[in-house]
């Protein structure tokens, strides 16, 4: 995208909040006023008021000047607080829109991108979108007023002398665009430098137990040094460039400076101008450089933000999950689910299959367990019923309709799942259950809880279903974790359930309680069980034997047992140990 079509994208934000920032402009522009009425004030005392002896005209000179810096004075507090109240609120609104673009993503996006990334956009790019928000037209209007208006004066003094100095600037500008040019790459490898830190750092916090029970806190220190090393590198080289156009802007100012003493000195030498024109040139100059530095820092700022707003039109870019136009809304459905011929591989090429040819019908109410070798696609093919991933070939339907044809949120709401990986969210075990029907009563998450075995065990918490289960669910157990995601699933009561690895992390008692509650879960709703442990198996009304060249066997416990094949030979080996 052109830097143009940038600036333009990067302007609506404004519209929102066009009041506030225009009104932050004109606090700017009447303090860019004030600020060129103190170097003709002076000229009028040194050339006038003192040596005409004119006393009441130099209070009244005086006493304007001092209204002046009052009112100036409550300006840059209104220009300090409301101007970066706009920042602000430009800021939130960019997050709220990268965190709902974020919702529609498809699962694809987050399969290859940390999280800690993720983070960092949301986080550190957004903040530096936001101080440009604020300071940047805020500066380079108050600068462009200042150096228009002090050059108009710098005429009217002598008009010679006013070519002289601001002949300079054009060399200023011309350095600073060519050093700009050096400054973007080397603001983009730091962003992917502090995303790559950042993603380091929450990865390493998540897994802190994992480490630690692992002694493996060397091993994580040295993985984090080597981005912490990175972005060293990263940040020397962007302030050794900071640096050279840092220095080259302030030798020519400084220079700029200096021409003004030489040229202005020997303009009053030759008696081009008098003492009060001298005061007065000198005056504006140090108004004029003034704003000159703060354009130079507004070439490092623009590049901060511009670097994270370009990162944010990135994510902002992405095509969203597609939704067929002219989408099914479905009623309740019964749950008829057939895969026809499906190909799907996580690269989206259709070359490296994760299932090629699959078929399978399962009928409405029925259970059907897959069981099988790691790596055969059993977990694959309960993210396709829902639609997390598009497939490759051939089709998946659910009573008949499509997946591709249903409306997404529509067909995810006929499907529960209950995984292995429980995740709780960072609140309240009543806000967990609820995530199954936010619209449900306390009396229906109560009873979702009762159904799932872990009511009692709510009640004798301190703070019963308002206790926060910390993140990830980290102040309970894996069995209670568990249990509060079936109480989520009864509660959003689904007629199509997925119940992959539920009880395979759990130990045999525990898992004895949370089977019957996922028993009574399934009854009624078409589900389907990736297995881990007999119990699962032995009650579906069929089993499909999933292995990576497909699918090896299918039936019940008893017609696979007697085949003596490829399920007797799991059954022995992998189930006999909870006959």
């Amino acid at each position: 995208m052109e830097r143009k079509s940038y600036i333009k994208r990067f302007a609506k934000y404004y519209k929102p909040h066009k009041a506030l920032f225009f009104t932050d402009m004109l606090c700017a522009f009447v303090i860019s006023v004030f600020n060129l009425v103190y170097p003709y004030v002076t000229k009028e005392i040194i050339n006038n008021y003192v040596p005409n002896k004119l006393l009441y005209n130099l209070l009244i000179a005086l006493g304007l000047l001092l209204a002046f810096y009052v009112i100036k004075a409550v300006l840059n507090f209104v220009l300090q607080y409301w101007g970066h109240v706009v920042g602000v609120r430009i800021q939130s609104d960019m997050r709220r829109e990268l965190f709902g673009q974020l919702q529609k993503l498809p699962f694809s996006y987050f399969d290859g991108n940390k999280t800690g990334a993720i983070m960092s956009r949301m986080t550190n790019d957004l903040f530096e979108i936001s101080e440009l928000a604020h300071h940047g037209p805020e500066d380079l209007f108050l600068s462009l007023v200042t150096i228009i208006g002090a050059f108009i004066m710098l005429v009217c003094i002598n008009v010679y002398l006013a070519l002289i100095v601001f002949a300079c600037i054009p060399v200023i500008v011309i350095c600073a665009v060519v050093l700009r040019k050096r400054m973007i790459k080397v603001f983009s490898e730091v962003r992917v430098a502090q995303a790559g830190i950042n993603a380091d750092i929450e990865s390493a916090v998540s897994g802190m137990r994992v480490s630690r029970a692992y002694a493996a806190e060397e091993h994580e220190k040295d993985k984090f040094e080597q981005g912490n090393r990175e972005f060293v590198r990263a940040k020397s080289k962007q302030y050794k460039v900071m640096g050279q156009f840092h220095s080259s802007m302030t030798f020519f100012i400084d220079f700029l400076y200096f021409a003004v003493i030489l040229a202005g000195g020997l303009f009053f030498y030759y008696n081009k101008i008098d003492a009060g024109e001298f005061a007065a040139f000198v005056l504006y100059i140090s108004a004029l450089i003034t704003p000159i530095r703060t354009l130079v820092n507004f070439f490092e700022q623009i590049q901060e933000g511009m670097t994270g707003f370009k990162r944010f039109c990135e994510i902002m870019d992405l095509p969203p999950e597609a939704e067929s136009d002219n989408a099914i809304v479905p009623q309740k459905l019964k749950g008829e689910i057939i895969f026809d011929n499906v190909t799907f591989g996580y690269d989206g090429d259709g070359e490296r299959s994760v299932i090629s040819g699959f078929s399978m019908k399962i009928e409405a109410g029925k259970t059907v367990a897959l069981v099988g070798p790691s790596g055969g696609g059993k977990t694959t093919i309960c993210h396709l019923i829902p639609r997390f991933y598009e497939i490759d070939g051939g089709s998946i339907t659910i009573d008949g309709y499509p997946v591709q044809s249903l409306k997404r949120s529509e067909l995810r709401k006929n499907i529960g799942i209950v995984q292995q990986d429980v995740f709780l969210f960072n609140g309240t075990i009543r806000e967990n259950i609820a995530y199954g029907d936010f619209n449900a009563t306390d009396e229906q998450i109560y009873e979702a809880a009762k159904k799932a075995n872990i009511h009692d065990y709510i009640l004798s918490l301190p703070q019963g279903y308002d206790t926060n289960v910390g993140e990830r669910g980290v102040k309970l157990s894996g069995g209670q974790k568990q249990r509060v995601s079936i109480a989520r699933a009864f509660l959003k009561n689904p007629p199509v359930l997925i119940l992959d690895e539920a009880t395979s992390a759990l130990d045999n008692a525990t898992e004895t309680q949370i089977q019957n509650a996922l028993f009574r879960l399934s009854e009624g709703r078409t589900t389907l069980v990736v297995a881990h442990r007999l119990s699962t198996v032995k009650n579906a009304d069929e089993i499909i034997v999933v292995t990576k060249e497909g699918i090896a066997e299918r039936g019940t416990h008893d017609e696979l047992m007697e085949k003596n094949g490829v399920y007797r030979h799991l059954y022995e080996y992998k189930f006999e140990d909870v006959k």
